[in-house]
């Protein structure tokens, strides 16, 4: 095991031109349910089956402009933001019109 992976290494396990990849995982030494990744959000309308987990989910937004929802509350998001999923959260995210699609690092730990 070891506790790093490549780009090449994630797109090689993977596949090329997803939506979205995981980065770290329990192969790569992480516990208790931490894992990384990133994820790419073009569509302008919000997922109607929302993300959910028992373990709380951070977001970076690495680039693009939209929305995010934590169960009820809807807010804009940039380049930059940063927010989290707390356990048993709902959770989506869409792009704003006429921008560039979001796309967010994600981090899920344990609690």
């Amino acid at each position: 095991m070891k506790p790093y992976i490549t780009m090449e290494e994630v797109i090689a396990n993977q596949g090329e031109g997803r939506k979205g990849y995981t980065f770290l995982s329990e192969a790569n030494g992480c516990v208790n349910g931490c894992r990384s990744g990133i994820s790419t959000y073009s569509d302008y309308e919000f997922n109607p089956n929302p993300g959910c987990h028992e373990d709380q989910e951070g977001f970076y937004v690495l680039e693009g402009e939209g929305y995010a929802k934590l169960d009820d509350l809807e807010f804009p998001i940039k380049a930059g933001d940063s927010f989290i999923a707390l356990p048993g959260v709902r959770h989506t995210l869409k792009t704003k019109e006429g921008c560039q699609p979001v796309k967010v690092f994600w981090f899920h730990s344990a609690v």
